[in-house]
């Protein structure tokens, strides 16, 4: 199989997609992605397996797109079921509140300012969990590793690719509180 799976090498020490994640989740991202697992095992792989095997006895398997196609998809979802079958065991749910409020943690709504008076509203939430429409922003990422610990009126500082940005906690809140 030569070129058909290569990507360019980097070098895994400078790598930040090989950075080690954290095993965090909020009760609602596990019970999100159990959903999603129950919904992969119990409907679309049924489903999928009789498609294919309905393809199947059509006869010649070589030239048999439906058959082809069928089975890379069941293969895709197997791959997929397998994947969260193997990171829910590994997850740690965080399904209670820190002792301090007050303080920016795992699962804040974090409110902030910049210098040029912009609001910004974001939510440290776990690294499957991550959804940029929403601004939830992994508890890994360098604004949430910047944000962790601090109280309102706390000024940050974080380095982007443009340079520094500097922010002011303007207001913590929680889920739950």
């Amino acid at each position: 199989m030569k070129g058909r799976n290569m990507t360019r090498w980097r070098d895994p020490a400078k790598d930040p997609r090989q950075a080690p994640k954290s095993n965090l989740i909020t009760q609602a991202g596990a019970e999100r992605l159990r959903g999603i697992l129950d919904h992969l095992s119990r409907v679309k792989r049924p489903a999928l397996s009789a498609k294919v095997g309905e393809a199947a006895a059509l006869g010649d398997r070589s030239e048999n797109a439906d058959y082809t196609y069928n089975k890379k998809e069941l293969n895709r979802v197997i791959a997929r079921i397998r994947y969260l079958t193997k990171r829910l065991d590994e997850l740690q749910v965080v399904d209670r509140l820190p002792a301090n409020t007050d303080k920016v943690f795992f699962g804040a709504f974090v409110s902030l300012e910049n210098d040029d008076g912009k609001l910004l509203d974001l939510r440290i939430v776990g690294h499957d969990e991550i959804d940029t429409q929403k601004r939830w922003i992994s508890v890994d990422s360098p604004m949430a590793k910047a944000l962790l610990g601090k109280e309102v009126d706390d000024e940050i500082t974080v380095q982007t690719p443009s340079g520094e940005d500097f922010y002011v906690v303007t207001a913590i809140r929680y889920s739950g509180a």
